[in-house]
């Protein structure tokens, strides 16, 4: 238990560096405005991914040995760049220029492996393909990388999504580890208004996935998932119920922070808040 505690506590503190980041890039973006609302949704995932369960070389993003992440939900890329900085492969220099003129920091990501962007990411729906055909090749390599794919709930109304459910237990991809980014809203709404995808755990279990769902902001459920032993030959599928905006109340559960401009009212209040935050 002693160890478990410690790497939540680190885990805690790469998340708080993740919402702090996030929120320099979003008011440095100005009136480019960002997608604010689904990168806070998936904090704790990504600092659980990044900072505990990834096999990475922080010193060179290209190793060949890496395991794989892939952002489907591109527009969430402001947790994405965060992460990126705090595991050394992007400068706080680096986040200033988000949205700007010529950064390589755009608003959904382009590849660029010298940074540690491995796939450019957001036409919904593209970054689970990618990641099966990522996951095959390891299999067929015999190489022994892990696959790790970010989707939104809203991205399941996206026919291409169900294709790669039908197609990777076909082809036992037990490497390939999906998580679904589950905060009930959309770009213009909830996914209950717009496209119903209520039980998704018995839709992935019908297409033979092993899944399982955990609170997307629970970092010990999160590495008690990554921790256990996962089924031979099935891929694995993690419904993470999360709440969009979650760390900053003005935008929790609010979909008008999908993509807004931050103002310098706003983030003085976001940093107060996150500055004395008991969830660090």
């Amino acid at each position: 238990m002693p160890k478990i505690d410690e790497e939540i506590k680190k885990i805690k503190v790469f998340s708080k560096n993740l919402r702090a980041n996030i929120l320099e890039m979003a008011f440095a973006a100005g009136s480019n405005s960002s997608h604010f609302g689904g990168a806070l949704s998936i904090v704790e995932i990504i600092s659980t991914l990044f900072s505990y369960q990834m096999k990475i070389d922080k010193k060179n993003p290209e190793w060949s040995e890496r395991d794989r992440f892939i952002l489907s939900k591109g527009h969430a890329c402001l947790a994405y760049y965060a992460a990126l900085s705090e595991v050394g492969y992007l400068r706080k220099d680096d986040l200033k220029t988000f949205e700007k003129d010529g950064s390589i920091l755009s608003g959904h990501p382009v590849k660029n492996i010298k940074y540690g962007i491995e796939f450019s990411t957001g036409s919904l729906g593209i970054g689970l393909s990618i990641g099966i055909g990522l996951a095959l090749a390891a299999k067929r390599k015999r190489k022994n990388n892990k696959i790790y794919v970010i989707v939104g709930d809203g991205e399941c109304n996206e026919g291409s999504i169900w294709e790669s459910a039908l197609s990777a237990p076909n082809l036992r991809l037990d490497n390939l580890f999906v998580i679904i980014d589950k905060n009930d809203f959309q770009q213009t709404g909830s996914t209950k208004e717009i496209m119903n995808t209520s039980s998704l755990a018995k839709k992935w279990e019908s297409f033979d996935w092993n899944v399982s769902e955990v609170d997307g902001h629970n970092i010990e459920d999160l590495i008690k998932y990554f921790s256990k032993n996962i089924l031979a030959e099935k891929p694995n599928l993690l419904i993470a119920n999360t709440i969009k905006g979650k760390g900053f109340s003005f935008a929790e559960s609010n979909n008008s922070w999908h993509h807004a401009v931050l103002t310098k009212a706003m983030y003085e209040k976001a940093k107060e808040e996150l500055n004395n935050s008991n969830d660090y």
